[in-house]
């Protein structure tokens, strides 16, 4: 068996939640270890350019300090055992006049232009390593040391290091992503496992939610599998605790049953019995009438009383021993049966019992067919006739109407413009001995038991019934399956009467 499970938008499940739960903290750690690693690393990295620029600016400072053969020229740029890209500068004592250069990575001395000379003049003479951007060179970490002379610079390149660092970020964005698109992958996976067990507790409560428990016997014997009810998981408790739901109210459902069918046989048997001193009752009361000329006058009212009384009885008896075998499910006297003309001759039955009333009646020009038990069906056409005559107030309209529905059933409508029924009344005017408010009082004698009739008559018919109802307006429409295609008749049935 399989059950819809409804969708709501906006709203994840819990296999969805989970998923993007685990990819979300995955996505977080892989940031925080790639952002980390990234600071590490350019401290690491930064530390060993400071240690190179150490060495450099010791050569630097070494040649610049030797003395100087008579004839020959020198900077502290020819300082040997320098790296490519290396800075090296002189500055006067004033500032004012420098000279430098660095090394191409084929170890030729390119002379600095104006420009990255100028980047170099405010440099601290603290011997301490700074970082600078020098023109179209990039950025260098530059230390600057005095000398008997003026001031030595010395500077490395920042290049290397910044792009170690974008290449190792790069490769642990890639590996990180590769990471956190497989773990989506195989968390997804592993959450689907992990709640399918879930899953099957929750289609064995969809497949309880699915049966009629309302009423009858109800076989519910639908249970968690055993592998789903492990108590040492926690939805394996969840399981065993729904299955042990499950019997308490097996239990109950077989209780209830048992006293519906005990109630049921009680009503029968008492419905039955009654039948035969109601039947002497009535007997006694129409022998007394026919005497009632020599009896006193109000023992002739008494007696009339008595047969009307009696005959009311009878009536309700007669209600209550047909309920009783609708519910025993006593098979219907089913036969083709003509709802036009059941219909109009309900209809007709119904003027002649309320001349005061205005009788409608709308029928299709082909007859109607359907299966069912004929005299039941007139019973449920005229209780709805008699309702709609008791409960509304001379004058009234009551319109009648026959069609044929999309669905292939025969749709029979029965709607009044009275007074209508109270809306805290209205869900239950189908249960047996509902009665409504002064409106629809008991001034006609109504058992409370016409309508809960007509739904279990249609009912036993596999047909429907449904109300409407507001101020002015109360309509009851009754469903039922058609027998065959009807064949074309010429003749009309549409009507109005009263």
């Amino acid at each position: 068996m399989t059950s819809a499970r409804p969708a709501h938008s906006g709203r994840r499940s819990l296999r969805t939640k989970l998923t993007l739960s685990t990819v979300t903290l995955l996505s977080l750690v892989c940031l925080t270890i790639g952002v980390i690693s990234e600071f590490a690393l350019h401290a690491f990295l930064l530390t060993q350019t400071d240690t190179q620029l150490s060495a450099a600016t010791a050569r630097a400072l070494d040649f610049s300090t030797r003395p100087t053969p008579p004839g020959e020229e020198r900077t502290p740029l020819d300082a040997p055992g320098q790296g490519a890209g290396t800075v090296t500068a002189h500055f006067t004592q004033t500032g004012t006049n420098g000279t430098g250069g660095w090394l191409s990575p084929y170890g030729q001395r390119i002379t600095l232009t104006p420009d990255e000379l100028t980047a170099l003049q405010d440099l601290p003479t603290n011997g301490r390593p700074y970082t600078r951007t020098i023109g179209s060179l990039g950025d260098y970490r530059l230390a600057a040391f005095p000398v008997p002379d003026g001031v030595v610079i010395t500077g490395v390149p920042l290049a290397p290091m910044q792009q170690t660092l974008l290449t190792v970020g790069l490769i642990l964005f890639g590996v990180a992503a590769a990471g956190v698109t497989g773990a989506a992958f195989l968390g997804a996976f592993a959450v689907r496992r992990t709640l399918r067990p879930l899953e099957r507790v929750a289609e064995t409560a969809a497949q309880v939610s699915e049966l009629p428990l309302d009423r009858g016997d109800v076989d519910l014997s639908v249970r968690v599998p055993d592998q789903d009810t492990d108590p040492r998981t926690e939805v394996g408790q969840v399981g065993a605790a729904l299955n042990h739901m499950l019997g308490h109210i097996s239990s109950a459902l077989e209780a209830r049953h048992a006293s519906e069918l005990r109630v049921r046989q009680f009503v029968a048997d008492a419905s039955h019995e009654l039948r035969t001193p109601l039947a002497a009752i009535r007997g006694y009361a129409e022998l007394a009438g026919r005497s009632s000329t020599s009896a006193p006058p109000d023992v002739a009212r008494s007696m009339t009383r008595i047969e009307s009384e009696a005959d009311r009885m009878t009536a309700l008896v007669e209600d209550l021993l047909l309920l009783a075998r609708l519910d025993a499910g006593r098979p219907l006297d089913v036969a083709e049966v003509d709802l036009s003309r059941l219909v109009a001759d309900t209809v007709s039955d119904a003027h002649v019992a309320g001349p005061h009333h205005v009788w409608q009646l709308a029928l299709p020009d082909e007859p109607v067919l359907v299966p069912g038990d004929v005299q039941r069906l007139h019973q449920v056409l005229a209780n709805l006739l008699a309702n709609a005559r008791v409960h509304t107030p001379p004058g009234s309209t009551v319109l009648t109407t026959l069609t044929r529905s999309a669905d292939g059933s025969a749709v029979v409508t029965v709607t009044d413009n009275g007074p209508g029924i109270p809306a805290e009344l209205q869900p239950a005017v189908f249960e047996r001995f509902a009665r409504g408010d002064s409106s629809r009082s008991r001034a006609a004698g109504s058992t409370g038991l016409g309508l809960a009739i007509a739904a279990a008559v249609l009912t036993a018919h596999h047909g429907a019934i449904a109300m409407q109802s507001r101020p002015g307006r109360t309509e009851f429409a009754v469903r039922l399956p058609i027998a065959v295609p009807a064949q074309r008749n010429p003749r009309s049935h549409s009507g109005h009467t009263g």
